[in-house]
């Protein structure tokens, strides 16, 4: 009965997968991923900006499938009397999976360009160029044809056909962004309204992502994402509304939901002893998938960002439904909660 238990798991797990194959990797705190988004996200929103994202999934039914992500972005030149602004970036993540700790390294380097549309408004384009490899351990899997009617028996061949355990790829794409931003976010006044949106282009060269010589490739895909921040005015209260669409070959996927955010301090203007600091929380959906628990707390230029997926789909039989943990640690500057009437902050 035990066998029969962890053959159907297995199977079930197999089967989920086989929807999103060959898909990219993603975090639930899509948010917190711009370059992830759109390399034209580049310079968009600060002037300089670090994050780190960690990713924990799916521990209830094999190994886990762990995701590390780092960005660093930055704008140049932004100065006045200019018609726009250069920015640069990179974007490195590492990637294993399951038993065989079937593994994804890339390197993104990152640039862009953006417009002064007006002094609250900016358009961007933005290119990435990329060095990917992808690795596993065939050792480590098992096979149906070594179950030698009791149990697992590593003795036995496994009569399978194993590719090659790594190789590189280049990778290129693009995207453009739209941000919109006025007023202040002062606890006195904030009455801020910003948007950004945008759509971005990844893999257009269709590299190859296949371990055997089967000539499978990454499929194209393409992105389209929004989102808000809302103050209520003369409250301590925001609305961080978001949505995330994605869709790569014959996968895709879409997050909806929003932030809830209250600001505890203002940043002192004269002295900077006394430190902005804020907590948001809220939920997202992604469709057919997975309901999302998120939590932030900012302090002056650093946010850390907590959330958790509980699992919806069918998967949840043997997950249990749990899904993954996610943390994620960002630095900006300027800092956001000093409000500059310039276009050049």
């Amino acid at each position: 009965m035990k066998y029969i238990r962890t053959a159907l798991i297995l199977i079930m797990f197999t089967n989920a997968l086989a929807f999103v194959k060959a898909q990219d990797i993603h975090f639930s705190q899509f948010y917190m991923t711009p370059l992830l988004q759109n390399p034209a996200q580049a310079g968009a929103q600060n002037n300089l900006r670090g994050i780190m994202n960690y990713k924990n999934q799916w521990s209830s039914v094999a190994d886990p499938y762990t995701t590390i992500n780092f960005s660093f972005d930055m704008s140049l030149n932004k100065k006045k009397h200019v018609d726009g602004f250069s920015a640069i970036g990179v974007n490195l993540f590492s990637d294993k999976a399951g038993n065989s700790k079937m593994g994804t390294f890339q390197g993104n380097l990152v640039y862009a360009y953006h417009i002064y549309l007006s002094d609250r408004s900016t358009l961007g384009a933005g290119l990435y160029g990329a060095f990917g490899q992808r690795s596993v351990n065939f050792a480590d899997l098992q096979w149906g044809s070594q179950y030698d009617g009791m149990a697992y028996n590593v003795g036995l061949p496994s009569g399978e056909h194993t590719g090659s355990e790594n190789f590189i790829f280049l990778d290129f794409g693009g995207g453009v962004h739209w941000k919109f931003s006025q007023n202040e976010r002062y606890m006195t006044g904030n009455d801020q309204l910003t948007f950004n949106a945008g759509l971005g282009v990844f893999h257009v060269n269709s590299p190859k992502y296949s371990f055997y010589e089967s000539g499978e490739k990454l499929h194209m895909k393409e992105v389209l994402y929004g989102n808000a921040l809302i103050g209520i005015s003369n409250t301590n209260l925001s609305v961080n509304p978001g949505f995330f669409f994605s869709k790569q070959g014959k996968a895709n996927e879409l997050f909806l939901g929003s932030m809830f955010r209250f600001q505890f301090k203002e940043s002192s203007k004269i002295t900077g002893f006394v430190k902005g600091s804020s907590m948001a929380a809220g939920i997202f959906y992604r469709n057919k998938d997975a309901v999302i628990a998120c939590i932030q707390y900012e302090f002056s230029q650093y946010t850390v960002g907590f959330s958790y997926d509980v699992n919806l789909s069918g998967l949840k039989t043997a997950s249990q439904g749990n899904g993954g943990f996610e943390v994620s640690l960002r630095f900006v500057s300027p800092n956001p909660f000093l409000y500059s009437k310039s276009r050049y902050y």
